[in-house]
């Protein structure tokens, strides 16, 4: 069954909606300069009234191990997304699962992989001027290769439209959402939310 993670949330009713779709998991995106960014106080109450099953996922880009640890305590996140140019040594010094994120220009990009310490790993789009929710799909090809390392979440441009065609041709563990299921950046589009969980679970079954 592949898992959904619903990323960029920045308020409670779009993490409710997500939630109540059928998402696994919510990303909150602890990086200043996005335009999804939500302080970890909000998150730690938006956590609260979620239901017991959803996991919480708090994406850091080039953070000091200090301030995602504190982020961590305040927000009250389970997961660690480390999606900018962190060293594999920084993914061993949490107790917390470690998502490390790989953003694909090519297969080159592929190399890295193997230096990293993880067992999951999230494919993202590169581009030069931003660290993620480009709306830019890559070459699902590589994704299919990238496998070889381990677990592999599949981001970078997917939407209700191609998210069908996308698990079934690469079978990642889980897919990943935020720019393809917005109205505008941070927030969501409640019938995106809902069409793109459904693709998914249509495939999952067929």
């Amino acid at each position: 069954m592949v898992k959904v993670k619903i990323c960029g949330i920045t308020n409670l009713e779009d993490a409710i909606v997500a939630a109540e779709a059928g998402a696994d998991a919510l990303g909150f995106v602890f990086y200043p300069e996005s335009p999804r960014y939500i302080e970890p106080g909000k998150v730690h109450d938006i956590i609260s009234k979620l239901p017991v099953f959803i996991t919480a996922v708090g994406v850091f880009v080039d953070e000091s191990e200090d301030m995602i640890r504190r982020i961590m305590r305040e927000s009250g996140v389970q997961i660690i997304q480390l999606h900018g140019s962190e060293s594999p040594l920084l993914c061993t010094r949490f107790r917390e699962k470690v998502i490390k994120a790989i953003r694909i220009k090519g297969k080159d990009s592929l190399n890295s992989m193997s230096m990293y310490p993880v067992n999951t790993f999230l494919l993202d789009t590169f581009t030069e001027d931003k660290k993620g929710g480009t709306g830019i799909p890559f070459d699902w090809g590589i994704a299919v290769k990238a496998k070889d390392h381990g677990s592999i979440i599949l981001s970078g441009g997917l939407n209700p439209s191609n998210v069908r065609e996308a698990v079934k041709n690469v079978l990642p563990y889980g897919v990943d959402v935020s720019s393809g299921v917005e109205l505008s950046p941070g927030k969501k589009d409640h019938k995106k939310i809902r069409g793109f969980i459904k693709e998914v679970k249509k495939q999952n079954v067929a």
